[in-house]
């Protein structure tokens, strides 16, 4: 069975949910679309009591609620009671919210584009696309957002390929190529930038974006080269492929005088283009004779 995870977006606020491709049904995560209706400020503790109530009713659409290990706001995978649109149908009779009937037609949409995806591929593209312009994103940073994507894929396939298939080995490799690269793991990383539940990719830079890739895209054609067949000779495959990416930085670095690794968040989406950062003493060149 293949499940994958997806953002989706209803008006400027993220749910998670996970295609199921053998069942080509979609699970929705119950607390993001609580947050989205209730506006509460612990929409964890919202669900919980109104789970308590439904079960106490016994209302069996609880009951049948699926648990599935999604990417928490601190980057680990942790599981997440998740509900089929027909069964989040049931769960949102139960909340008073004006969104309601929105979110309800929102989600018959994301079923019916799905479908449609499936037949035409270039639509889930469309799709992203249409979904960092009404977030505000600039297009050059989301057209290197979309390039980014498809080489993380390509990197997870060679993973898979050499063994490696289970997510907490990805986040774990994902880390040491960070790790190289910018001298911080991922959830460092985003403490850095201030970010809790936000993605660190549509969270960074245009520069950013170009060294993530270059030290994931290093990383693939070093494993393709030398074909590891250990977690441990996985990490020194990692750690290779992003001191590319951490070469090219110092070297930028030095270069411009400025440090290329940003506080800067998609609260400041227009400025994720601009390639700037805190100043670093003058750079010294070497003067001909």
């Amino acid at each position: 069975m293949s499940r994958q995870e997806i953002i989706k977006i209803f008006g400027d606020r993220k749910i998670r949910s996970v295609w199921d491709d053998e069942a080509e049904i979609w699970y929705f995560s119950i607390v993001d679309v609580v947050a989205v209706l209730t506006e509460s400020k612990d929409p964890l503790a919202y669900w919980r009591k109104l789970k308590q109530r439904l079960k106490a009713e016994g209302n069996e659409t609880v009951t049948n609620c699926h648990g599935l290990k999604l990417r928490a706001a601190d980057g680990k995978m942790r599981m997440t009671d998740v509900a089929t649109a027909e069964q989040m149908f049931r769960v949102i009779q139960s909340i008073p919210s004006p969104k309601a009937e929105p979110f309800k037609m929102w989600m018959a949409k994301v079923a019916a584009e799905r479908i449609d995806q499936m037949q035409d591929p270039e639509l889930s593209i469309q799709q992203a696309l249409a979904d960092y312009r009404r977030l505000g994103y600039t297009e050059k940073w989301i057209a290197r957002r979309l390039k980014s994507i498809d080489i993380r894929k390509d990197l997870t396939d060679e993973w898979k390929a050499r063994g490696v298939e289970d997510e907490r080995e990805y986040a774990k490799l994902t880390n040491t190529i960070y790790k190289a690269w910018a001298g911080m793991t991922a959830g460092e990383y985003k403490r850095f930038k201030g970010l809790r539940k936000q993605n660190l990719r549509d969270n960074m830079t245009n520069m950013e974006l170009i060294l993530s890739m270059l030290a994931e895209e290093s990383t693939r054609e070093i494993s393709a080269a030398t074909r590891p067949d250990s977690m441990i000779d996985h990490h020194k495959v990692a750690a290779s492929g992003g001191s590319v990416a951490r070469n090219a930085r110092i070297e930028i670095e030095q270069k411009t005088g400025r440090k290329v690794i940003s506080p800067l968040n998609a609260s400041d989406t227009g400025a994720l283009d601009v390639e700037t950062g805190d100043m670093l003493p003058p750079p010294t060149f070497p003067t001909s004779k």
